[in-house]
């Protein structure tokens, strides 16, 4: 009976206690587990998911130009950071941020540019 009062029942080596994969990562939880997102908002790639909300920011004109850009450079960062660790996640919110600021990106820079010509056209 002695022997039973020094066992821990909470020790994965008991029968009875938890999964050995409960101790291994933070929190109690295995670190190749899905979270309670379902792996939706890539909280772990906070390149991909900055590069995402950028991109779409930059879409509104005047401030199009510097959010597209940042988009564009996080977006690609959080692709590299993605394949070195695939359980990160976050390749679809850093391929939006590639794509919406590359596009609005460009867009920007071509509408300002035929703005600034157009004006001193016009100035002649």
């Amino acid at each position: 009976m002695s022997n039973m009062n020094n066992q821990n029942p909470y020790s994965s080596d008991q029968p009875g206690g938890p999964p050995q994969y409960y101790q291994q990562g933070q929190y109690g939880r295995n670190p190749n587990e899905g979270d309670a997102t379902g792996g939706v908002i890539p909280y772990k790639n906070p390149k991909a998911l900055i590069a995402y909300y950028l991109g779409i920011l930059s879409g509104l004109p005047v401030i199009g130009i510097p959010l597209g850009a940042a988009a564009f450079v996080l977006g690609v960062l959080g692709l590299r950071d993605r394949a070195r660790n695939p359980v990160i996640k976050g390749s679809v919110h850093a391929a939006i941020g590639i794509g919406c600021g590359g596009f609005f990106f460009v867009l920007w820079t071509f509408l300002t540019i035929g703005v600034i010509v157009a004006m001193v056209a016009n100035a002649r």
